[in-house]
């Protein structure tokens, strides 16, 4: 199993910056990639980046691409969201979530999800 506690949301004006946090533990060597998801009111959650724990090669949706940087710091098995120019389209609860397995696309370990609120 591993367990995921996201940290770091909060209220920001538009344009403004904040980073987010996802720290993994329990069976952490086991992790093949990692994932930033955020689901806004009303909306499904959609995945808006993810990254491999490995080799580190990232992906990007279209709506944060340019805005937002994913990273992971090995030793501390912790992942970031750097969320830059934000927009009060990107206010949603953002939650983390991890695979063991290169087979297929779900997820089954999910952190509780953190708060992000763009204020206009």
């Amino acid at each position: 199993q591993v367990q995921l506690v996201e940290s770091g949301g909060g209220l920001v004006q538009a344009g403004g910056s904040l980073r987010i946090s996802c720290a993994a533990s329990g069976r952490t060597s086991s992790i093949y990639n990692m994932g930033w998801f955020r689901q806004a009111p009303g909306k499904e959650r959609e995945l808006i980046s993810r990254i491999s724990w490995s080799g580190g090669s990232t992906y990007y949706a279209d709506s944060v691409k340019g805005r937002f940087t994913i990273s992971r710091d090995n030793a501390k098995y912790t992942m970031y969201l750097q969320m830059n120019s934000l927009k009060p389209e990107d206010t949603a609860v953002y939650y983390c979530a991890a695979r063991s397995s290169p087979i297929g696309s779900s997820y089954p370990y999910w952190g509780q999800g953190t708060q992000v609120t763009v204020s206009s």
